[in-house]
């Protein structure tokens, strides 16, 4: 068996190229399946401590070469792959997704949304966007186009159709009459109070057992006549059912508000129930899936549905997820925005996706993070810090191939090394060599020099894809970082030299030296101001280097050793990034 010192690097490094930074709380759990006794815990601690503040010294470059010659003592494990659940009947699958136009879109709907996505997607099928704005009392006018574009973001623009209720109101009355024929609803007139009291002891109202043609009349009258609040539209269903919410429950109502859109052209409005069961059969859905909560509308609308002889959608109920310290509710963001708390529902505090999409996430993190928690009844309770931490997971996994590496110093500091000399660096082959001549050059080779004397360096846009290209910068001997340089202690500038007491001491990564990996840019007149706002909407001000002016708005870079980021704004003076993660 190897050393346990073989083991802990293998794992330390391992955990680092994976998210930047070894955590020693990582490691120890991984040391038990190769021999570590609970004795020795106590004893091999700082051997971890050692071997992980030397990892985190290094650059990825440098982490992954070492990483290949160890990484065969990790065993391997097979992954878990999270997958949904098969679906019957899927030869015409037709599936929905029916937001109220309150706001725009949150992480609660990208949930169900993404899940409806990757069902349409694996049976080929068709998805309908369908706005439930038959309330005129919560409708937000902007929320119309809004959620089309989170809509199409999140899902890659998979919409079939678009539906909105408001603009069906005919095709609703039409089935209500259908009703009608067939006795099975009426026009109720009674006081909220009298009925609820006859309901729950279940004793059918008076207004049930009217005639056909007094319940047309009743029915005309909610047109004209009826004011608000005066008649409610019910289905007629078992009184002794064992469930009060499925007695004789209502279908329209009267409400004179205006609405956004149709304005004071109709006043009999249908409640959820009667439109979504129309809008299910008129549009021949197959499947749906629903929040469990939603289990007794899911009932009534089977009903609406056995009464016209349509066969209900298959339904798959879904768990409430409870996010924590995010503001999810539409009305009282909005308000908050109107007082001038948050700049807009983009803001980059808020869970909401026009925010995350500004910030940089992938749509692909949000569809993976709901097939991760899957089809499932169990209610979740889900911290913001453990949203992020699994958002941001998935969103790595897809940015960080394509994103380009850049310098960011932030709160600057001046110094000047000495015994500056000229590095030559072969990056095709591995090998450096140090000297203090001017000119050297290699054809077909990347070359690195530096000497007082202003040098230009080339450094991969990605470390893993030489072929992209460079980022040029000019350095001569001083240089802007942001550490507060130690006496005494070795440093290493990333791609450059180990130095200390601000002198050159090496150029090649020496372990023995524990030499600190800090990033840099040189004192030069073509370095970018930059401000980065957080996801506290504080800004960090600081440096970039020259060729971050290249970016274009909306490009996600990582700046090395601080973060990933997205181009917000570009001004003469200063370029604006968002935060995304690490």
């Amino acid at each position: 068996m190897k050393p346990l010192t073989d083991y802990i690097k293998a794992h330390a490094l391992k955990n680092a190229l994976e998210h930047g930074k070894a955590d020693p709380s990582k490691i120890l759990p991984k040391l038990f399946q190769h021999g570590l006794q609970k004795s020795q815990i106590k004893d091999v601690i700082p051997t971890i401590n050692k071997i992980i503040e030397e990892i985190n010294s290094l650059s990825k470059e440098e982490q992954e070469q070492q990483f290949k010659d160890i990484q065969n003592l990790i065993p391997e494990k097979e992954e878990k792959i999270h997958d949904l659940p098969e679906l019957k009947d899927t030869e015409n699958l037709v599936m929905r997704f029916e937001p109220s136009p309150s706001g725009p879109l949150h992480i609660g709907h990208a949930y169900v949304l993404a899940l409806n996505h990757l069902y349409v997607q694996r049976y080929n099928g068709k998805f309908i966007l369908r706005i439930g704005d038959t309330n005129p009392e919560n409708i937000y006018d902007k929320a119309y186009k809004l959620i089309q574009e989170d809509v199409n973001w999140l899902t890659n623009h998979i919409i079939s159709e678009i539906i909105i209720q408001s603009d069906r109101l005919p095709i609703y009355y039409k089935y209500f009459e259908t009703l009608l024929e067939l006795d099975k609803v009426y026009i109720c007139t009674c006081k909220p109070k009298t009925f609820k009291k006859l309901i729950n002891n279940k004793k059918s109202c008076p207004c049930r057992f009217l005639s056909k043609e007094e319940q047309k009349e009743r029915w005309r009258f909610m047109f004209s006549k009826y004011k608000e609040g005066e008649a409610v539209a019910r289905l007629k269903t078992d009184i002794q059912d064992k469930n009060p919410a499925m007695r004789d429950f209502p279908l329209f109502r009267i409400n004179e508000t205006k609405h956004p859109r149709t304005k004071k052209k109709f006043r009999v409005w249908p409640l959820m129930n009667m439109a979504v069961s129309i809008d299910d059969l008129d549009t021949k859905v197959t499947h749906v899936i629903r929040a469990k909560d939603h289990a007794d509308n899911a009932k009534r609308q089977e009903v609406i549905h056995s009464y016209l002889g349509y066969e209900t959608p298959n339904a798959m109920f879904v768990g409430r997820i409870n996010f924590l310290g995010m503001p999810l509710s539409t009305t009282q963001t909005r308000i908050a925005i109107k007082k001038k708390k948050y700049k807009g529902w983009d803001d980059i505090r808020l869970p909401f996706l026009l925010a995350l999409k500004r910030r940089g996430y992938q749509p692909e993190a949000l569809t993976k993070y709901a097939k991760e928690i899957g089809i499932t009844l169990t209610d979740k309770t889900v911290k913001k810090e453990e949203f992020f931490k699994a958002i941001n997971h998935f969103n790595k996994e897809i940015i960080d191939k394509k994103a380009n590496r850049y310098f960011f110093i932030k709160n600057p500091k001046k110094v000047k090394i000495k015994r500056f000399p000229i590095i030559e660096l072969d990056f095709s082959s591995g090998i450096s060599n140090t000297s203090f001549q001017k000119n050297l050059t290699q054809s077909g080779e990347r070359c690195i020099k530096y000497a007082h004397p202003e040098q230009t360096i080339e450094i991969p846009l990605h470390p893993d894809d030489k072929n992209r290209g460079f980022r040029r910068i000019n350095v001569k001997d001083e240089f802007y970082i942001e550490d507060k340089l130690e006496k005494n202690k070795n440093y290493r500038f990333m791609h450059l030299f180990n130095f200390c007491n601000k002198e050159f001491v090496s150029h090649d990564f020496d372990s023995s030296l524990n030499a600190k990996l800090i990033h840099w840019l040189p004192v030069s007149k073509g370095l970018v101001k930059v401000k980065v706002l957080m996801e506290n909407n504080k800004y960090i001000s600081g440096l970039a280097e020259p060729d971050t002016k290249k970016l274009k708005i909306g490009d996600i870079i990582q700046f090395e050793r601080f973060g990933f980021v997205r181009l917000d704004k570009k001004s003469k003076s200063y370029l604006e990034f968002w935060w995304l993660h690490k």
